[in-house]
């Protein structure tokens, strides 16, 4: 739906969304990313333990949770970080996870998500279970879950999809193609031309979306959230993105990949063109956008203060 620099291909494509949530998608992002950047900081001045960098993946995670009601599930590994704080997950709580404190898992009441799943793949279980629950029950809930490119080579990925199947639970899966399971590229990890035709396999709908353009992931996840509502079952999204840092701190990615590939990736950077997209429309400005990056910079600043 948009291009790299964040002007929308094709009008009749543009999904119609409330100045209220673009604002709030848009706010997301920008606090993610700065928090993102400052907890790289905070762990290598030895203040935080081993962090798992967001950068690069806030349209992945946003487009979806903009799409989602408060009474979806999410469920996650530990790269999710945006779709969290869309969630009603504090930062204080974020922080204090990472900072190895419990509390970081215990969220406020009324916050539909799982604590972090770190064993890959077993969060797809987790995910089919609720989703089974709220059809057994009748309740109105879609189970979303994340998993990377290298956790769809994991058992887990496959027990909980085809069960899903089986009995067409409400569950959105999302794969964040980020292209790299830790050192090992994506050609590496599966045979599949793409991720998305793994659905084929369970009789479920699956897309291959921009995971870098948050109009395209909105749309996906909405047209998603139909379809598991009337009972067909779960649906697959991959979504096309880029780890744009380490996988971990604990991680050197400069051994594995090139700096040109980071750079050429780095131009397609999903919250620049979201900014450039609601500076076009008028629903930001350079001013705004600058005191919100201001705020944000001092929130995280005193946040982590009192962690």
């Amino acid at each position: 739906i948009l291009d790299q620099e964040g002007v929308v291909v094709n009008s009749k494509d543009e999904p119609e969304i409330r100045k209220d949530v673009l604002l709030k998608m848009y706010q997301t992002m920008t606090l993610g990313r700065i928090a993102d950047l400052k907890a790289v900081q905070f762990q290598r001045q030895g203040r935080l333990l081993t962090y798992a960098p967001n950068v690069g993946q806030e349209a992945a995670q946003i487009g979806p949770m903009a799409a989602s009601t408060d009474r979806d599930w999410l469920v996650l590994a530990f790269r999710e970080f945006n779709a969290m704080l869309y969630k009603g997950v504090t930062l204080e709580q974020y922080f204090l996870y990472w900072f190895g404190n419990e509390q970081g898992s215990h969220f406020n009441d009324g916050v539909k998500v799982l604590p972090v799943n770190i064993p890959i793949g077993s969060q797809i279980s987790h995910a089919a279970g609720l989703a089974y629950a709220a059809k057994i029950q009748k309740k109105d809930e879609v189970a979303f879950v994340y998993i990377g490119d290298g956790g769809t080579s994991h058992g887990e990925f496959h027990e909980g999809l085809n069960f899903g199947a089986v009995y067409s639970t409400p569950m959105i899966v999302i794969i964040q193609n980020n292209q790299w399971a830790i050192s090992t590229p994506r050609a590496k990890a599966t045979k599949a031309e793409t991720l998305a035709q793994k659905a084929i396999a369970y009789g479920i709908p699956g897309i291959q979306v921009d995971g870098n353009d948050v109009l395209a992931m909105y749309v996906a996840a909405q047209e998603a959230i139909k379809l598991a509502k009337s009972g067909k079952g779960p649906v697959l999204i991959e979504a096309v993105t880029y780890r744009i840092g380490a996988h971990t701190t604990s991680d050197n990615p400069k051994i594995y990949r090139s700096d040109e590939e980071v750079e050429a990736w780095a131009q397609k950077d999903p919250l620049k063109r979201f900014r450039n997209y609601l500076l076009n429309k008028g629903i930001i400005t350079e001013d705004s956008d600058a005191k919100l990056n201001e705020t944000y910079n001092q929130l995280v600043l005193d946040t982590f203060k009192k962690v």
